[in-house]
């Protein structure tokens, strides 16, 4: 097994990525640094995107730092609003991401100045009018950002609302609540089941429900459901909610 821990610096911030078995997984602390993400929380994230792993601070000292898979990442750096989020995520799938497959570690530590930034941005920029070009061009063929679509990765509905404004939806996460209940992807009436997918969603593949237990100062514990779009409901969705050309 190959356990390459290798840093490169982002816009003067280290991010440390470990190679495992030639798949890069993302040190948590390092991304929500970079993307200013100060209050963001791990158990967000799915168990399959997310773990422990020994690493090393820098005094030498053995440190159990919470690492994130390539899925996990992206779900990452989708939550972040910072302008620098966009050349980031290009750096890494179009650089780091390539030379870690294929040699299992990144070559050189690597590092952007502000120019570097702010070319990236503008070439971003420019990548994101070709790719609403095409949409418009090849209905009802839709983009999906960093193959987001074809990987385990979850979203909250809030999420996938951010992602529907990036292909030109002008709508907002309680607006898109309201859409999915009134076409019967949620569950509209009152009561504790209100806002989970309904049972055809469910058979569509369309959504999970995370749990995630809740102690309370007395003692007693609850069980808090969040609907999250799976990466297949994520891609129905936008091809269903993309106008089409006409």
């Amino acid at each position: 097994m190959s356990n390459n821990i290798v840093p490169f610096t982002f816009d003067q911030h280290q991010v440390r990525v470990v190679a495992i078995e030639g798949e890069p997984w993302f040190v948590l602390a390092d991304l929500t640094r970079v993307l200013g993400l100060s209050q963001y929380r791990a158990d967000r994230l799915d168990d399959g995107v997310i773990q422990n792993h020994p690493i090393p601070d820098r005094l030498g000292r053995i440190q159990n730092a919470t690492i994130v898979s390539e899925a996990g990442m992206y779900e990452v750096v989708i939550r972040s609003d910072k302008p620098e989020a966009a050349a980031f995520r290009r750096w890494i799938t179009s650089e780091v991401l390539p030379q870690i497959r294929k040699t299992g570690t990144y070559g050189r530590v690597a590092e952007i100045t502000k120019s570097d930034l702010a070319r990236m941005v503008l070439e971003s920029e420019a990548e994101r009018a070709q790719l609403a070009a095409r949409v418009e061009a090849d209905a009802p063929k839709v983009l999906f950002a960093d193959s987001v679509a074809t990987s385990d990765a979850t979203i909250l509905v809030g999420e996938l609302a951010k992602i529907l404004r990036g292909n030109g939806i002008e709508i907002g996460q309680n607006r898109l609540f309201a859409k999915l209940r009134d076409e019967g992807f949620l569950i509209k009436r009152e009561g504790t089941d209100y806002n989970m997918p309904t049972q055809k969603a469910m058979e569509l593949e369309l959504f999970k429900i995370k749990e995630t237990a809740i102690t309370h100062s007395d003692g007693h514990v609850t069980v808090n459901k969040t609907p999250k779009v799976t990466g297949k409901g994520q891609s129905y969705f936008i091809n269903r909610y993309t106008p089409t050309a006409a």
